[in-house]
């Protein structure tokens, strides 16, 4: 049987390796930790199908390595994206000090109103923290960004980092801030029973007297 969702949204996990980005998707997706993760070579994929606001949406996402010798491989997967995790770890301020470097990459290559949360991940290694929450909740600010920290390892606040997302995206849809019509905004309608297309009111009444003549 196959699936039906409103929404199609197009997801990038990004940040330097290590940082957790393949563990973070693995949780959301089983609800359980990756005992045996190692560096992901190139790109990874993985799906899921959420409800967000009344709407039933799928997400399309897409776990880029975070090693240099892969960028070149990695950034042609940013092109049409709507969503970003943008990852780094709180026990290395080395992972916080590249979030510019990804987050111009993201804002480059990806669709021109990319959604990005900044998840500071490993909460559960606390004791080892690098980077404070009131230090990476500034840079959220500065760059606009929504933020919160995850532990991949206990699952806090890792399906709401994925739906924190989505929801900003479909308020953006629904306000007209964002057009799924438009090439490369990451957006797809679902099933095509689903989609009901917003026409001007001159085209309906245009529509209603071509029924009647």
């Amino acid at each position: 049987m196959s699936e039906t969702y409103d929404f199609l949204f197009k997801f990038l996990v990004i940040g330097s390796a290590g940082t957790g980005k393949s563990c973070l998707l693995h949780q959301f997706i089983e609800s359980k930790f990756k005992q045996d993760s190692n560096h992901t070579i190139g790109v990874e994929f993985g799906s899921k199908v959420v409800t967000v606001g009344g709407k039933t949406v799928k997400l399309q996402i897409w776990d880029t390595a975070g090693q240099e010798r892969f960028r070149s491989v990695t950034r042609s997967y940013y092109r049409g994206a709507a969503g970003a995790l943008l990852v780094y770890d709180i026990t290395s301020r080395e992972t916080y000090n590249a979030l510019t470097n990804w987050l111009t990459d993201a804002r480059t290559l990806a669709s021109l109103n990319i959604v990005i949360i900044l998840c500071g991940n490993k909460r559960d290694l606390d004791a080892d923290r690098e980077v404070t929450f009131l230090e990476a909740s500034r840079f959220a600010q500065e760059n606009e960004l929504m933020f919160l920290e995850t532990s991949a390892l206990t699952g806090e606040n890792v399906e709401e980092a994925f739906l924190k997302c989505a929801r900003t995206i479909l308020n953006k849809i629904e306000s007209g801030e964002l057009d799924p019509e438009r090439m490369g905004s990451g957006i797809q309608y679902g099933d095509a029973s689903l989609r009901q297309p917003r026409q001007p009111r001159g085209s309906q009444a245009q529509a209603r007297q071509q029924c009647t003549c």
